[in-house]
């Protein structure tokens, strides 16, 4: 039960940004994952957090509970 959420994101993440595409290098992989993360919590739109992105909801949550 406590991993399941990160499995979930690791299997989207992998899926997204991942299979089929061919890194060159750690460093690009490395860069690919940074940029993709930031994506996934700053811009990714998810339907069930009310069509916020994860730190737009993690925001709004935590002002209505103040």
């Amino acid at each position: 039960m406590d991993n399941s959420p990160m499995e979930n994101f690791f299997g989207i993440m992998k899926k997204e940004m991942y299979y089929g595409i061919v890194y060159r290098s750690f460093e690009e992989l490395k860069q690919a994952v940074i940029k993709y993360i930031f994506y996934y919590n700053n811009e990714l739109i998810k339907a069930k957090l009310t069509g916020m992105s994860p730190v737009e909801y993690r925001i709004h949550t935590s002002q209505l509970a103040a």
